[in-house]
């Protein structure tokens, strides 16, 4: 070994260690960034999802579902954050962000990730419905110019329990709606 060698190499490996251990981290802080706007949705009687768009560990965008009260079928968190995200940067191109969003995107909202350039995207729970990172159809799989790097399953229990009880809630308003 050269002079000097052991100590690059410890140096290497904290670095390791310490992107892990960080990098985890941040991922729970931004994906709990994005439930408090599913939480928003919620309130609003949206679906409840959030999606937060980071940039060098920045948040430049955060949104939630806006599809019924807007009656807009564009206005999923997915897309609202990528619009702010463009208008902040003053670019269409996120090849530098990451998106976090609380439940996998549908086929529209990957497709506008895959044409923004987006670096990374991190999901809280699959959507068994109309994912299209894997659950139902697999965007990801077709040769697009651009490919996503993306990670599931970040804070998967707390990113279900809000849709889970939001849907309950739903039933029961439906319900009781019916028996009037």
């Amino acid at each position: 070994m050269e002079p000097g060698q052991d100590r690059n190499i410890a140096a290497l490996t904290l670095n390791f260690y310490v992107h892990i251990f960080f990098g985890e981290m941040m991922n729970k802080d931004f994906i709990k960034v994005a439930l408090e706007e599913a939480k928003i949705a919620y309130k609003l009687n949206e679906v409840p999802v959030g999606a937060v768009i980071v940039k060098n560990g920045k948040i430049i965008a955060k949104a939630h579902n806006l599809k019924r009260s807007t009656n807009n079928i564009m206005n999923h968190a997915e897309i609202i954050a990528l619009m702010e995200a463009s208008q902040y940067i003053g670019d269409w191109r996120l090849n530098e962000c990451e998106m976090y969003v609380t439940l996998e995107p549908c086929s529209m909202c990957m497709g506008a990730l895959i044409n923004s350039r987006i670096k990374k995207l991190y999901i809280g729970t699959e959507d068994l419905k109309t994912g299209a990172c894997g659950s139902v159809l697999n965007l990801l799989d077709y040769k697009f110019n651009h490919k996503i790097e993306v990670e599931k399953n970040i804070l998967k229990k707390e990113c279900e329990k809000i849709l889970k009880e939001f849907f309950v809630f739903l039933r029961k308003r439906n319900k009781s709606e019916k028996s009037i």
